[in-house]
Order: C-alpha cells, then structure tokens, then sequence
C-alpha cells in the first residue's frame, strides 16, 4: 500500500462531499429523516464548512490522500508564522484505524518539529480521533463547548 498526497482540484468536489458525509452518516441517520432531508442538510453543512475553512485558512495547504494512487481522504494544513494547525482530516470509514491518519499526522508533527512550531487543531469532544491525537501527543489546551483545542509542541520549546 502507497499511501501519497496530491493537491485538491475542482474535480475532487464530489469525493470531498461524500467524504464529508461519510464522516456524519450515523449522526445524522439517528435523527429520524428521510433522504432528502438528510442531503439537503448535508450538503448545506458541507458548504458552509468549506466557506469557513477558505475565509478562515485562506492558502491553507489542502491534499487529497490517495492510496495506490485512489483518494481515500483529504488533509487540509494552515502553516502560518507562530504555530502550524491541522484544520481537517478524514478518511473514508473503511480506511480508519489502519495507521494512514498516524502516518500523516506524525510527518506533519516531525515538519513542525523542525520548524520549531507548536501544532493545533480542534476535535469534536466525542470524537474517537481525540483519542490518536492524545497519542500522538497532543494536550487538551482549550474547550469550546462542543470542541476541545489541542496542542503539540516540539521539545524544542
């Protein structure tokens, strides 16, 4: 298994969507509507996501992770001046747990390390990933309510 990244293109707006909604499928199926209740709002969410990460994380470095050349994810990284920050990255559910996410995260962890910087990202509280970041050690720096920030930092600092 090759496990590679390339720079998103227009072409990868119908994975990234279903990427997304494989990452809310049994949330939203618990809420009871129909299908077109739920693709309605799915894609509503999807939309507003991208809106915030594009105003939020203007020149945010945005990869698609393929696997022998196929996309099974996306890793979407804002490198700025004081600290580098994980905005986003999912796997497709099949592809979860096997190793592929630590891979990345650890190549970003051992980039930053070289750079000195500190690592952030937000995590849902409930979800799983909490659990690889606090391996691959992250600290609980901050709760937003439905978010716990996290932190990396180098030994260096």
């Amino acid at each position: 298994m090759s496990v590679t990244l390339r720079t998103t293109n227009p072409g990868d707006e119908s994975f990234l969507y279903d990427l997304y909604c494989s990452t809310r499928n049994e949330e939203i199926a618990a809420w009871g509507w129909d299908a077109s209740q739920q693709e309605a709002f799915l894609r509503l969410q999807f939309n507003a996501q991208r809106q915030h990460y594009d105003l939020s994380y203007e020149g945010a470095d945005h990869k698609i992770i393929l696997l022998d050349d196929q996309p099974v994810g996306r890793i979407l990284v804002f490198d700025c001046e004081r600290e580098c920050v994980l905005v986003d990255i999912a796997l497709l559910p099949q592809l979860r747990g096997n190793g592929i996410g630590t891979q990345l995260i650890q190549t970003l962890l051992d980039e930053a390390g070289h750079s000195g910087k500190p690592v952030v990202l937000h995590v849902e509280k409930h979800n799983r990933a909490r659990r690889l970041y606090e391996r691959l050690g992250f600290e609980t720096v901050g709760d937003t309510g439905v978010y716990f920030k996290m932190e990396w930092r180098p030994e260096t600092l």
